[in-house]
């Protein structure tokens, strides 16, 4: 009996030890999946914050206007088909430039159209590359003028100059665009015809 009793003493013990190791271990295993579950929740985070920066770098590009396809303002002459793409400027540069014949200018309310016919400088002479397009812009653009001027440099308003580039005479313009392809003057390239 006594075999009995020491063997009832021994399991109870082995018993008891059991639960204190076991409970250790589903404490442990509780701790460790509470942490992968915030270790996920801080993934998620993160990349739904990443997400949302890019959904709204997505979105803050799509409120920025494309300069290519946008339509002109109701009762503005539409653009004539050709290759012309804006010049974009050079690293380091403010603006890029167009060289081109400006003629035919037409005062349209607050706008002057004019017809641009492209040039290259090549050593001295102006040869056109074949390339003509329209652009409406707002009579207040300043023009950098010498000849138009009566021979003394001045800076002068677009729809100022109407009646001079209204005709078939072509007077050479050194056109300026910003990064956006968007007008910011005209400059007359007097030095090329002199």
């Amino acid at each position: 009996m006594s075999d009995e009793t020491g063997l009832r003493d021994h399991l109870a013990d082995l018993a008891e030890s059991g639960r204190r190791q076991a409970a250790p271990l589903a404490a442990e295993r509780i701790r460790a999946h509470g942490e992968r579950r915030l270790r996920r929740r801080r993934a998620a985070q993160a990349s739904g914050g990443a997400l949302l920066v890019a959904a709204l770098a997505v979105g803050g590009l799509s409120l920025v206007p494309d300069i290519r396809g946008q339509e002109p303002p109701a009762g503005v002459p539409t653009a004539t088909a050709s290759p012309f793409v804006p010049p974009a400027p050079a690293p380091g540069e403010e603006y890029g430039t167009e060289l081109g014949y400006v003629h035919g200018a037409v005062a349209n309310g607050d706008g002057v159209r004019i017809t641009v016919e492209q040039l290259r400088d090549e050593e001295g002479t102006l040869v056109p590359v074949g390339v003509e397009h329209t652009l409406t812009l707002p009579g207040r653009t300043p023009v950098e003028a010498r000849r138009l001027a009566g021979g003394e440099p001045a800076v002068l308003e677009l729809g100022e100059l109407v009646d001079e580039l209204a005709d078939e005479a072509r007077w050479v313009f050194a056109i300026d665009y910003d990064d956006r392809g968007r007008v910011q003057s005209l400059r007359e390239a007097y030095w090329l015809v002199d």
